[in-house]
């Protein structure tokens, strides 16, 4: 609840409202304890000084206490019969045009045409097989990208790559912390997304398309879990303030920890307000009905609605 009224906040106009009420605000909101992650600095991103290794595997994260969505199996090995589809943001944006040429003079990956209305996306295939499931993966310039039947050294290698091609780039733990996975198979029927397993139509004239929208649903709903880290680390680092106010003891809060702490929040507000677009069912989908209900599912199967 803290966070969505955070959330609404940062969307508006806050100029009228005091330091010290905005503070009050969130804490009021917000006193029941978060997961406390980090310290947010402005635009340059967070901290992270009490996050769990890298290597600590997803399967192992604990449930969140901010509002969760479905619990997905990033690092557990797919069933020998399925495959996973992985999603990472790692960024505010990528400069596609310039990854597009690292990626060809690179030449392991070959890029891919979608369709000539889908914009903002970079789609490649590995040139080389491992198994006979081909290596897609679906590169969001909103910052995420979406790796399909890549084995985890392969993904962490093209993560490292993609880091020159970033624009304000998030925290390593964080990235490895926010992860969405889903299992896929292919299966004789049409494709449809079933309580968190994709089966995928080998009779779909369309499968690369197909993929591309349960990645941008799974693209969404990590860039969210990022926004949704960002306001925890928020509401936690003023909550000792709020438990101060509300036990009736002096507050020690200087004025330059409040202009601190305002900054804070409108530069998490401008980040939102960057992205709030992403949160709109995309144009492309308008005249693909089918595709619109599969993204639609990722989104509802994500909770991204409540979410938001």
């Amino acid at each position: 609840m803290a966070r969505r009224c955070c959330l609404l906040l940062c969307r508006r106009n806050l100029s009228c409202v005091s330091d010290v009420a905005r503070v009050s605000t969130f804490g009021a909101l917000g006193y029941a304890k978060t997961e406390a992650r980090s310290w947010f600095r402005g635009l340059g991103g967070f901290a992270w000084p009490h996050a769990r290794s890298p290597a600590c595997r997803f399967s192992s994260l604990p449930v969140k206490k901010r509002l969760a969505r479905k619990k997905t199996v990033a690092e557990q090995p797919a069933p020998e019969s399925c495959s996973l589809a992985v999603a990472y943001s790692t960024a505010e944006e990528y400069n596609l045009a310039s990854l597009a040429k690292a990626l060809q003079k690179q030449g392991l990956y070959e890029q891919k045409t979608l369709s000539d209305d889908v914009a903002d996306v970079l789609c490649a295939a590995a040139k080389y097989k491992l198994d006979e499931e081909p290596r897609n993966m679906f590169i969001f310039r909103e910052g995420s990208v979406v790796f399909w039947n890549f084995p985890e050294i392969e993904r962490k290698a093209i993560l490292q790559f993609l880091k020159p091609y970033e624009e304000n780039s998030y925290c390593s733990t964080l990235v490895e912390q926010e992860i969405e996975a889903l299992e896929f198979k292919h299966h004789e029927h049409r494709t449809r997304l079933v309580n968190g397993n994709i089966f995928l139509s080998p009779q779909s004239p369309d499968t690369d398309l197909e993929k591309y929208t349960f990645s941008n649903g799974m693209a969404l709903s990590v860039k969210l879990a990022i926004w949704e880290a960002f306001l925890d680390a928020y509401v936690e680092s003023v909550e000792s303030i709020i438990e101060d106010m509300k036990e009736g003891r002096t507050i020690t809060m200087t004025r330059e920890h409040v202009f601190r702490k305002t900054g804070e929040l409108f530069s998490l507000r401008h980040l939102i307000n960057l992205s709030s677009d992403l949160l709109d069912t995309p144009d492309f989908y308008w005249d693909r009905p089918a595709l619109e209900s599969h993204y639609l599912k990722v989104v509802r199967y994500m909770n991204i609605g409540r979410r938001t």
